[in-house]
């Protein structure tokens, strides 16, 4: 078994054969089909509400797919827009709901909303990651939030970010070793916890996010005994620099005990 920053690194460094890996999929490919047959047929909140299977494939993409039943919800994200300090999305810690608000904006485009590219071939794209994602932490679910920290680290503008975003805080409370009954205590409290442990101009920088998911995979793997022991293999690879080959990462992975 490869470590958590390994199978980090295969997938991070290979994302354009991963991602096309991930669109083959027969199930994905069907999906991708008909939405996009389908969204630009789309013309108003309501069109996009009532065809279930339009709207859990967007939700998917924006990361939202655990509110794909709240349509209520939604309706009022899309209809208030983004345009305006107080519109509903604007007003929420979780920034995914404005995003998703930006894509689908029928305030602001009305009928012509779905012929933009963010609504197109800009939700594909994020489905896609979306499901590498998960495909990732079939695996090891380490590897997935470490994919997901290095994709939205850079949105994080406060600890509230970070405790509005379950896998962010995930990665949050294993980086700064911060107890998951942490959730128990007030909101502000748990800021604070945050708050003492985080520099936020860090999340802007490309180096120190790296080094935010070396330190993430080493103590995921310690408290998931996702030990490099298990393997001889990985041992291989702790010297060993991001440019390692997608086919020597293979290679080692399919190793087994005993050279079987």
């Amino acid at each position: 078994m490869l470590t958590t920053l390994a199978n980090f690194r295969l997938v991070s460094q290979n994302l354009e054969r991963t991602l096309s890996a991930t669109a083959e999929q027969p199930q994905v490919e069907r999906e991708t089909a008909y939405y996009l047959e389908n969204i630009g047929n789309v013309k108003s909140i309501d069109d996009f509400l009532s065809d279930d299977r339009l709207f859990k494939y967007a939700m998917k993409a924006w990361g939202l797919e655990e509110m794909d039943y709240a349509k209520a919800f939604m309706r009022k994200v899309l209809t208030e827009g983004v345009d305006e300090d107080k519109a509903f999305a604007n007003t929420l810690s979780d920034s995914r709901y404005k995003e998703f608000a930006k894509a689908f904006n029928f305030k602001l485009y009305g009928e012509t909303t779905t012929t933009w590219n963010s609504a197109k071939q800009g939700t594909v794209d994020r489905y896609m990651r979306q499901q590498l994602e998960e495909d990732a932490g079939e695996q090891n679910e380490g590897v997935r939030l470490a994919l997901y920290f290095e994709r939205n680290a850079s949105n994080i503008t406060s600890a509230y970010s970070i405790l509005a975003d379950k896998a962010l805080l995930k990665v949050a409370q294993t980086l700064y070793g911060l107890p998951e009954t942490m959730s128990l205590v007030d909101i502000d409290q748990q800021a604070k916890m945050l708050e003492k442990f985080m520099n936020l101009e860090d999340f802007q920088d490309s180096e120190e996010i790296q080094k935010m998911l070396i330190s993430f995979s080493a103590k995921w793997d310690v408290e998931n005994s996702t030990a490099a022991e298990t393997n001889p293999a990985v041992a291989l690879l702790q010297p060993i620099e991001a440019g390692i080959s997608y086919d020597l990462l293979n290679s080692l992975q399919n190793l087994k005990l005993g050279g079987a």
